[in-house]
């Protein structure tokens, strides 16, 4: 993508300088005594830790970004900053359109109402009227070919039918953003060749997709971009050929402390 077109495309999404901080604590009592005690103990002993030090980046309408890294290196938390699950403990955060996500199994379902009251219940959470809801349905009951499940409690789901209407609603609402987590991972794969065939409709539509997968084939296919993350610091935003061959060969050696330097525009 030349840089005129990437200016003259709307900016979905800006992170600046984004830390993400969470607070452990490090005691856990192993008995009843323990946890009287701790209940009159003025101090308890925790510790910060930053998931996310200063990342920015930007993506633009129409891209397709895959986000790579280790297990722990902070993918999962850029998404869920995304899509409103988080709020970051520094730095500035800009969305712009509306947010599909599948980010983890079960997300934004009640366990004991049935796939078809949560088709609803996602549907008005995301903004959608009861009229706009009743006009998805029965795309979404197509897509995820759930059966009479659909009337059953979602809390009787397996992971691949949580999946299956988790990603019928994200993708059916026609979102600007798509957040896709390792969820599609627990499909089949009938089912996960569907996915991938609606994930390059919305490419052709021009949204805007960002992907974290370890499945470094799927990454090729679905994605023209790459972030690698580790240890909560940018390493590398390019070409996904370029960056997922980076990977690969830190995978086999060491990531060394050398963040990627991106410059984002102030707000």
């Amino acid at each position: 993508m030349s840089d005129f077109d990437k200016v003259r495309r709307i900016e979905r999404i800006c992170f600046q300088d984004v830390v993400q901080r969470f607070r452990l604590i490090q005691e856990r009592p192993d008995t009843l005594r323990e946890a009287f005690a701790h209940l009159f103990r003025k101090q308890t002993s925790y510790h910060d830790f930053e998931a996310l030090k200063g990342i920015s980046f930007i993506i633009r309408e129409g891209e397709a970004v895959a986000i790579v890294g280790r297990n722990g290196s902070g993918k999962s938390t850029i998404l869920k900053i995304i899509a409103g699950v988080y709020r970051p403990t520094a730095g500035q955060v800009r969305i712009s359109g509306q947010v599909g996500a599948l980010i983890e199994l079960g997300a934004g379902f009640h366990p004991d109402l049935t796939g078809r009251e949560n088709i609803v219940l996602n549907g008005l959470l995301l903004g959608l009227s009861k009229r706009e809801i009743h006009a998805r349905e029965q795309k979404i009951l197509d897509f995820a070919e759930l059966g009479d499940f659909i009337d059953s409690p979602v809390k009787q789901y397996s992971s691949g039918m949580f999946m299956r209407l988790g990603f019928a609603v994200a993708t059916e609402i026609d979102p600007d953003i798509l957040l896709i987590d390792e969820i599609l991972a627990v499909g089949d794969e009938t089912f996960q060749r569907k996915c991938a065939e609606r994930i390059e409709d919305f490419r052709r539509r021009g949204k805007t997709i960002v992907f974290v997968s370890h499945n470094l084939v799927a990454v090729r296919q679905i994605c023209h971009r790459a972030l690698m993350i580790d240890s909560g610091l940018l390493f590398a935003d390019g070409p996904v050929d370029e960056v997922v061959s980076d990977y690969e060969q830190r995978m086999q050696g060491s990531f060394e402390q050398r963040p990627h330097a991106s410059a984002v525009p102030s707000a």
